[in-house]
C-alpha cells in the first residue's frame, strides 16, 4: 500500500509550502491524478484522513480529479485521450502507441488555506 507513504509525503509537502506563513489550517487539497499513475484513489482518500490528524491538514477536504489517459498517434500525429487503459490503441486510425502524454499525473493542483485567529494574550 504506497498510497500511505504518498499521503504522508503529501502532508509533508503542503506542511513545507505553509511554513514562515501566517498561522492557518489547510481546508482542500485538490489533487491531479493520472489514470495510469498507480495509486488507488480510495486508498489514497483513506490514508489521507488518517495521517492528517494533528497537522495543519487535519479536516481538510481532499479532492482528486482523474486525468484519463492520452496518447500521442504517430500514424494520424493526433494526441488522443483513451476511453479506458490500456491497450494503448489510438480511437481514430487504431495504430498501437507507447508515447503516452497524459495519464501517469500524480500532483498537487491547489490548496485552500484559512487564517487561524491566535488568541491575544491579557495583560495585567
Amino acid at each position: 500500500m504506497h498510497e500511505l507513504s504518498i499521503a504522508q509525503a503529501l502532508v509533508q509537502q503542503v506542511s513545507e509550502a505553509l511554513e514562515g506563513s501566517v498561522p492557518c489550517r489547510v481546508t482542500w487539497v485538490r489533487l491531479r491524478i493520472g489514470a495510469f499513475s498507480g495509486v488507488a484513489t480510495e486508498a489514497l482518500a483513506f490514508c489521507f484522513e488518517v495521517v492528517t490528524r494533528d497537522t495543519l491538514l487535519e479536516g481538510s477536504t481532499l479532492e482528486i480529479e482523474s486525468i484519463p489517459v492520452a496518447i500521442r498517434c504517430e500514424r494520424c500525429q493526433r494526441e488522443v485521450e483513451l476511453p479506458e487503459a490500456p491497450p494503448l490503441r489510438c480511437p481514430i486510425c487504431d495504430t498501437p502507441s507507447a508515447a503516452i502524454v497524459r495519464g501517469k499525473e500524480l500532483e498537487v493542483e491547489s490548496i485552500e488555506v484559512e487564517d487561524q485567529k491566535i488568541p491575544r494574550m491579557e495583560q495585567h
